[in-house]
């Protein structure tokens, strides 16, 4: 005779006994993944690091996102970071990061949001204008490029998509009609970020964040000895070069294939 209960009649019997007495379904805790075990090539394309500096940037930043208790099975802080890492490589939804991760949004939210928290309180160690080397090592880095005297910086600006935000909704739109922040930003030779300016909406442009910046006011009371290359959208100055319009053959047309060349550095560093 064929059984008369469809499922397990002891899975059965257990649901209606908690149900009686009110008890929660038992909980079923996943395995949490060790990210570190994997190969590098797989942490390099998933995370944009290898092992060795996803284990420096957590040392530095284990204090502020590690959880107190450990009520829930709360994920460690190596996890916490290692899914903001994803998060920030991948450029996709909290939801997808979720799926790929086996969490939920509302834990990849939390993740992000205490790593952004933490690299913040690092930022004026990390990034200094003109940069953590000597001023006459950062120029002559630049000379070789191009041979361009003097530089001790690009800057440029890159628009960072952002969902539409409810106050002030139509400050963030920019010029290709997408939600963003305009986020200046100043680098080396080497690429490595000297400068960020990253609290304007989209819709404001690169010569007004340049112009109300403090390393603006820095450069014009002549705190630093060096000059920047940056492109037609600010304005040119004593301290801050731009190109030659219409330039004539020459050397203003030289001037400007040296200034491309050598400015190009930022947005190789923006976008690689």
């Amino acid at each position: 005779m064929a059984c008369p209960f469809e499922n397990d009649p002891v899975e059965e019997g257990a649901a209606l006994l908690r149900g009686e007495l009110h008890l929660r379904p038992e909980r079923v805790i996943r395995p949490r993944i060790d990210v570190l075990a994997f190969p590098e090539h797989f942490l390099f394309e998933r995370y944009r690091f290898t092992s060795q500096s996803i284990i420096y940037i957590h040392n530095l930043i284990r204090p502020y996102i590690s959880n107190i208790t450990n009520r829930s099975h709360p994920l460690t802080s190596q996890q916490i970071l290692c899914v903001a890492l994803r998060f920030f490589a991948n450029g996709s939804f909290l939801y997808n990061v979720g799926d790929a991760e086996h969490l939920s949004k509302a834990t990849i939210c939390r993740a992000v949001r205490k790593v952004c928290l933490a690299l913040k309180r690092l930022l004026p160690i990390f990034i200094v204008f003109p940069g953590h080397k000597p001023v006459r090592a950062i120029k002559e880095e630049f000379h070789r490029i191009a041979g361009f005297p003097s530089v001790i910086g690009c800057i440029d600006g890159t628009h960072i998509p952002i969902t539409a935000p409810s106050h002030n909704e139509a400050d963030y739109v920019n010029r290709k009609s997408i939600h963003s922040i305009n986020v200046q930003i100043i680098c080396d030779a080497a690429h490595i970020i000297s400068n960020v300016e990253a609290k304007w909406p989209g819709s404001v442009h690169d010569a007004r964040i340049y112009r109300e910046s403090n390393l603006s006011n820095r450069l014009q009371r002549g705190e630093f000895d060096g000059l920047l290359l940056g492109d037609r959208g600010y304005p040119c100055q004593p301290r801050l070069l731009t190109p030659y319009p219409d330039p004539e053959p020459g050397p203003q047309q030289n001037f400007n294939r040296a200034h491309c060349r050598t400015r190009a550095r930022v947005e190789m560093t923006i976008h690689c």
